[in-house]
């Protein structure tokens, strides 16, 4: 019986995940099946930690590997085909995760400002207010439907054919509001960011194009500006003004918490600010 098989059958079912992290999924269980003596049924603790430590790749591909083999364990133990969890002890090489870059509130302001110097202007800076206020990804920002859009919130259908609402604020309303009576002159498409090409909207690297432009009207290095970066500067911000890292975590549409903390980051010169402020024995208080 082909257990790996029946598990990708069972997550894709189940859980919703998209055809490329099945695909990732598959060939990491494969390759271990075929790598661990007498294969992953009959692997123990041992040959899994054997198995991960000769290969010789970057930490986050080992960690993905292993996160494959720990889901598809779990899957096992939970279908009482195996009675011991050879997956729950494994040690993985430790992984520096480089910091989110991101622009100063400043920068974001004249970004948002400099928008107004490019021909598709009204549609850009909605585009721009949108990732900031939302923390969208950019592929939810470019094949945003118009069904989307509830009032001041936004229907959110993410990684995983998973739902969340994202609040807009007044400003990203009425940048969206403006292009939307632009727009509407324009086409009756799904798409709020409607384009005329094969995808009906409009695309990432032409989205990503345009933000370059606008970076050097605005004498930031476009090096330093990316729709990725817009999205890091929305959960910085927001975590250093004081929000609850869950919020941020739900707002991001990230299924595990550990991926929103790599925004902890803006913190300690929070932290500090924090304890000058309001500790009874800062010095600063009495001057």
């Amino acid at each position: 019986m082909n257990y790996i098989d029946i598990f990708l059958e069972a997550l894709s079912a189940e859980k919703g995940r998209s055809t490329k992290t099945l695909s990732s999924y598959e060939s990491d269980l494969r390759l271990a099946n075929n790598s661990i003596s007498g294969g992953l049924i009959n692997a123990t603790t041992d040959s899994l930690q054997n198995y991960l430590s000769s290969l010789s790749e970057k930490p986050s591909s080992i960690s993905r590997k292993a996160s494959a083999l720990r889901g598809f364990y779990k899957f096992l133990m939970l279908e009482k085909i195996i009675t011991t969890n050879p997956a729950t002890n494994l040690e993985l090489p430790k992984q520096v995760r480089a910091l989110p870059k991101f622009l100063t509130i400043d920068e974001i302001e004249l970004l948002i400002s400099s928008a107004g110097d490019i021909k598709t202007s009204t549609r850009l800076r909605a585009m721009i207010e949108l990732l900031y206020a939302s923390g969208l990804r950019v592929s939810e920002l470019c094949e945003l439907p118009m069904t989307a859009i509830l009032g001041d919130k936004l229907l959110i259908h993410g990684k995983g054919a998973k739902e969340r609402l994202v609040p807009m604020h007044q400003s990203a309303m009425d940048a969206l509001n403006k292009w939307l009576c632009v727009r509407d002159t324009q086409t009756e498409s799904k798409y709020v960011f409607p384009s005329n090409g094969k995808s009906g909207h409009i695309t990432r690297d032409g989205f990503f194009k345009i933000l370059k432009k606008c970076a050097i009207l605005s004498g930031i290095s476009p090096s330093r500006v990316s729709p990725h970066v817009l999205r890091h500067s929305f959960a910085s911000h927001l975590l250093s003004g004081g929000a609850n890292l869950r919020a941020i975590q739900t707002m991001l549409g990230h299924e595990d918490i550990s991926t929103t903390q790599i925004y902890t980051h803006v913190l300690p010169e929070k932290l500090q600010e924090t304890i000058t402020q309001h500790h009874p024995l800062s010095k600063s208080k009495g001057q």
